[in-house]
């Protein structure tokens, strides 16, 4: 496939377009500093500002599907109307822990411990969420990933769920860049939460 990954020079996008390219995938790999993103084989980077729609379509246009991993400053809106103006039919995104839950109704984001800096960043990432189970057109998912998402090993053992946090046997909630990326791209191979968010976790 041809997958465009916006945000390819951060800790995740990076990733992601390398566990794409270890698949034998095409990446065009998009970021406001694209002499960050690694110099691999397999991937063509380009200079480019997720906020603007008309721009982001035409470096997009041709992929078969689009994987996120930039921060929310950016709307739903915004990254949809690029996607349908370029004719891609799927959204990976990078999503946030706060909108998963710790008990029926309750969110990572409602609980006392959860920090305030933290508040306004997460907020839009669930206001991102939101918009997307509103979405008609576009094939979308959200991949949440567990409260610590960290640098760490690849491994590729760890565990899926759905809208509740995972944690393992010490109460911890982790995952690594590495580890999400294989998810993630498990997730655009295999097609096993089309329209829906999941989660993952050690």
């Amino acid at each position: 496939m041809q997958v465009a990954v916006l945000g390819a020079s951060g800790r995740a996008g990076s990733q992601i377009v390398r566990e794409l390219v270890a698949r034998g995938h095409q990446v065009v790999a998009i970021a406001r500093k694209p002499a960050a993103i690694p110099a691999i084989a397999g991937v063509t980077a380009l200079r480019g500002d997720a906020a603007d729609a008309a721009s982001l379509a035409g470096l997009i246009r041709g992929s078969d599907a689009v994987i996120s991993a930039i921060h929310f400053d950016v709307d739903a809106a915004t990254i949809l109307d690029a996607l349908k103006a370029a004719d891609v039919p799927r959204l990976l995104v990078t999503g946030g822990a706060a909108s998963l839950e710790v008990a029926p109704g309750v969110r990572v984001i409602d609980t006392p411990d959860f920090p305030e800096a933290w508040k306004g960043e997460a907020s839009k990432g669930i206001a991102f969420l939101d918009a997307l189970r509103t979405e008609a057109r576009i094939d979308w998912t959200y991949l949440s990933p567990a409260a610590q998402f960290e640098e760490g090993p690849r491994t590729g053992r760890f565990r899926t769920g759905s809208d509740r946090l995972l944690t393992d046997e010490a109460g911890e909630s982790r995952i690594s860049f590495a580890d999400y990326a294989i998810a993630m791209v498990d997730e655009l191979e295999q097609h096993r939460h089309p329209r829906s968010r999941f989660t993952v976790a050690y």
